[in-house]
C-alpha cells in the first residue's frame, strides 16, 4: 500500500515548464501557473484548523448515498452536496459563511459533456461534517487566499463530498475526462486512500500541451486550481488485490465570483 503520509516528490517546485524557485509561497505559485499543491501541514496553518477535528470527519465519508446520475452506468460512486457564500470584508481578514438553501448541481455541457446539461439532485451535507470546527475556517480560508488572486466581495461555494470505491473493479473519479468546472478556483483535498492503486491526478495548461502529474497520499493534502487557466483529471483507482475492494475519498470545493452556476 503506498505510504499515505507522504507527498508527491518534488511537490514545492512542480511546475509545468523549469522547476519553481524553492520557498516560494502558494500565492506566487498559483499566479505564477495556476495551481500549487500544499500539505496537510500547510493547509492547517493557512487555514488555523485543529487537525484532530479533520480526523473526526473522516468516518463521515462511510455515510455516503449512490450517485444516481452517472451516464456509464457505473456504480462506483457515491457523494453528498451542498452550497455556500462567502462574504468577504474589504477592510480586514474577516468574512461570513452562509449555508445556502438547497439547490441541485448543474453545469453546461460546454465544461462537462458526460454529466452536463441536467439538474443533479445530491443529499445534502449531513449537519454533523458542517458543525466540526474545521469546516468553517476551511471553506473561508481558502476563500480568502483565492481572494488574494481574483479580488471579489463575495464567493459563491460548492462542497461535494466523493467516495470513489473498486467494488465493481473499477472507479473513475473522472469520468467526463480532462475538463474545467466553470468556476473560478477548485480545491480538492484528498481525504483518505484505502487499499487502491491509480488515482493519479493530471493537470494541464488550457493554453499549451504542457502537464503535470502525481498522486495524492497524504490525507488532508489538497491542490488547488485557477479553473479559468488550468484543466484537469485523475485516472481509475483498482483494487490491490482479488480479496478486497477499496476507495479514494475526497473533498472537491468550488468556488465562483459570479454566482452558482445555473441553467
Amino acid at each position: 500500500m503506498p505510504e499515505i503520509n507522504a507527498m508527491p516528490a518534488g511537490w514545492e517546485t512542480l511546475s509545468f515548464g523549469a522547476p519553481l524557485p524553492p520557498g516560494l509561497d502558494k500565492q506566487s505559485r498559483l499566479r505564477n501557473q495556476g495551481f500549487c499543491l500544499l500539505s496537510a501541514d500547510e493547509l492547517y496553518k493557512l487555514t488555523a484548523i485543529d487537525p484532530a477535528s479533520c480526523a473526526a470527519a473522516v468516518p463521515l465519508w462511510n455515510d455516503l448515498p449512490a450517485d444516481n446520475y452517472l451516464k456509464d452506468g457505473g456504480h462506483y460512486r457515491s457523494r453528498r452536496h451542498g452550497s455556500f457564500v462567502q462574504t468577504l470584508s474589504p477592510k480586514s481578514d474577516s468574512s461570513e459563511l452562509v449555508l445556502a438553501s438547497y439547490r441541485p448541481h448543474w453545469q453546461p455541457t460546454s465544461y462537462n459533456a458526460l454529466h452536463g446539461g441536467m439538474l443533479r439532485h445530491f443529499e445534502p451535507l449531513i449537519p454533523e461534517l458542517l458543525a466540526l470546527s474545521f469546516w468553517t475556517p476551511l471553506l473561508t480560508g481558502l476563500g480568502q487566499l483565492f481572494a488574494e488572486i481574483k479580488p471579489t466581495p463575495q464567493w459563491f461555494i460548492e462542497a461535494h463530498q466523493f467516495r470513489i470505491d473498486t467494488q465493481g473493479g473499477v472507479g473513475r473519479p473522472t469520468p467526463e475526462g480532462a475538463h474545467r468546472d466553470g468556476v473560478n478556483f477548485v480545491a480538492v483535498i484528498l481525504i483518505a486512500r484505502h487499499q487502491v492503486k491509480g488515482g493519479e491526478t493530471r493537470v494541464f495548461e488550457l493554453e499549451g500541451h504542457r502537464g503535470v502529474r502525481f498522486t495524492l497520499t497524504q490525507p488532508f493534502s489538497v491542490l488547488l486550481m485557477d479553473d479559468t487557466r488550468v484543466i484537469h483529471e485523475s485516472t481509475p483507482i483498482t483494487p490491490l488485490d482479488d480479496e478486497h475492494h477499496g476507495w479514494r475519498d475526497t473533498l472537491v470545493l468550488t468556488y465562483r465570483a459570479d454566482g452558482f452556476l445555473e441553467p
